[in-house]
């Protein structure tokens, strides 16, 4: 593995996400990552489920995830994925989400589902990453959008 090359990982359990991402519960929106191409693509899945404190005022009887936590899950990965592909020799001290674009909202997620995050780079400059995201239930997406997040290094 050169300088330039980074590692492709075929996953990133829980216990890793924790040292890639500042969020915690009840805000850490991604269980797990999968299938990750160096800083190209990832899936990540989030597995939603009643308990989860939103659902408490949205909305009751009839629980819905709100669209904003879907899009937050999808920034996430592609956080993650960012940070993991720069770590280098230094650990980056933050990620911050930058932009939404695109956005679109095509189904609701509701407690049970498994919603898996598919994002794929469109492009990197200096310490800013941009990804076009699906995020999808059973194979249907359920929401869209193009994200971007700054990388900074301590």
């Amino acid at each position: 593995m050169t300088e330039t090359t980074p590692a492709t990982l075929e996953s990133v359990d829980i216990g890793k996400l924790l040292t890639l991402l500042p969020h915690r519960y009840p805000f850490l929106l991604v269980d797990r990552i999968i299938e990750i191409d160096h800083d190209n693509s990832a899936i990540g899945i989030k597995n939603v489920t009643v308990n989860e404190p939103h659902f408490t005022g949205h909305f009751p009887g009839q629980p819905v995830m709100p669209g904003v936590l879907v899009i937050e899950a999808m920034a996430q990965t592609a956080g993650a994925i960012c940070v993991l592909n720069t770590m280098g020799n230094s650990r980056p001290k933050v990620v911050y989400f930058m932009t939404i674009d695109e956005c679109r909202f095509r189904k609701p997620v509701t407690p049970g589902d498994q919603v898996r995050l598919h994002m794929t780079k469109i492009k990197n400059r200096r310490n800013m990453w941009w990804y076009k995201g699906e995020a999808k239930v059973d194979g249907v997406i359920v929401a869209e959008a193009t994200v971007s997040a700054m990388v900074v290094m301590e």
